[in-house]
């Protein structure tokens, strides 16, 4: 890969101190399109036989135990505020054992000394890793050593290509050429030892969609489906052109909702690893997307919106989640996540 400029180095740092501060002050979630869990409730159980404290909501997922079905899903690095919370979320995720994921590690090859901020194994040595690159870059002189070298900047166990046209088409200066992705996809599957995870980034996968990425030797999908943050809403904030603006608005609640996704690739890939994200905010959704079919269930601006506060904001956030979920376990009459899953106890209302 050929090195990036100083200046191209400073945008995309800028771009990552930029998404964080819009996450957190703007209006930027979706207001139309909702996630589609509204639509579906648990029955009740006024009599579940159990003791809440022996409720177990571990579960495995890509051969490692997990405390509890919770991906904390990727966001940031590349500035000091974002190795802050970076920190603070690995701590987390190895108290409690969960997944973790790190935002787009482009910025820490363009300029290394900020690789940094992204190195958060030693404060999470036994948590499951996600490193995470665009898709797109491999349209961009991006290939496997960029990808090895970002693997072993985390000591990841996993690599998450995130997907996201829309993003891009609004994005300043974005990368748009998207022309023969999934062989080049499909040719690094082949190549790296480690699991691929196709992910969305607030738009969602479609059945169709995860059905090719999966015959391209995909491991893993992450639906981000529509609900939560609107990039397109977040773009246009950042917008440089008055097109840009006006783009910003017109898609920002384009996508698919995260139920929707959920079950589509359920029903052409009852066994793949499905992890959910895309618009959840608490325990309550989490059990929802397991009980429609996913394994694991991603949240970002929850944790995003704790890490900024304190340490203690963020173990505050874990344990209130993990009661939630116990919670519906408990009055569903449910021991464990795979009796949960079994039970039919959801039902679409609406």
């Amino acid at each position: 890969m050929n090195a990036p400029t100083n200046n191209a180095s400073a945008q995309t740092q800028s771009r990552k101190a930029d998404h964080i501060r819009i996450c957190l002050e703007k209006d930027v979630q979706f207001n139309e399109t909702t996630n589609g869990l509204a639509h579906y409730r648990f029955t009740h159980c006024c009599l579940p036989e159990l003791d809440r404290n022996d409720i177990d909501i571990s579960t495995n997922f890509l051969s490692k135990r997990l405390g509890a079905p919770l991906l904390i899903s990727s966001m940031t690095g590349g500035t000091e505020q974002a190795g802050m919370i970076n920190r603070r979320l690995a701590e987390v995720a190895q108290n409690y054992k969960f997944a973790m994921g790190v935002g787009s590690q482009r910025v820490a090859l363009e300029k290394p000394q900020v690789a940094e901020t992204f190195a958060v194994r030693k404060y999470a040595p036994d948590v499951l890793l996600f490193a995470n690159v665009g898709a797109v870059q491999l349209n961009y002189k991006y290939g496997l050593d960029e990808c090895l070298r970002i693997i072993e900047m985390l000591e990841a166990d996993a690599l998450i290509l995130h997907i996201n046209p829309l993003q891009e088409c609004i994005q300043p200066k974005g990368d748009v050429n998207f022309k023969g992705l999934l062989e080049k996809i499909s040719q690094l599957c082949n190549q790296l030892s480690v699991p691929v995870i196709a992910k969305e980034v607030g738009n969602g996968i479609s059945g169709v969609m995860a059905e090719k990425l999966i015959s391209a030797g995909v491991s893993v999908i992450d639906v981000a489906g529509a609900g939560g943050t609107s990039w397109a809403k977040v773009e246009g904030e950042r917008a440089e052109t008055s097109l840009q603006r006006r783009l910003g608005r017109t898609f920002a609640d384009w996508g698919l909702p995260t139920a929707e996704c959920i079950i589509e690739i359920r029903t052409i890939a009852p066994h793949i690893p499905l992890i959910a994200s895309g618009g959840l905010r608490h325990g309550l959704d989490v059990a929802k997307v397991l009980a429609l079919g996913a394994d694991i269930a991603g949240l970002a601006m929850p944790f995003l919106q704790a890490a900024v506060l304190s340490e203690a904001a963020v173990y505050d956030l874990a344990e209130v989640l993990i009661a939630e979920m116990i919670t519906v376990l408990f009055c569903t009459g449910n021991a464990n996540l795979e009796q949960l899953k079994q039970s039919g106890s959801l039902q679409r209302i609406q």
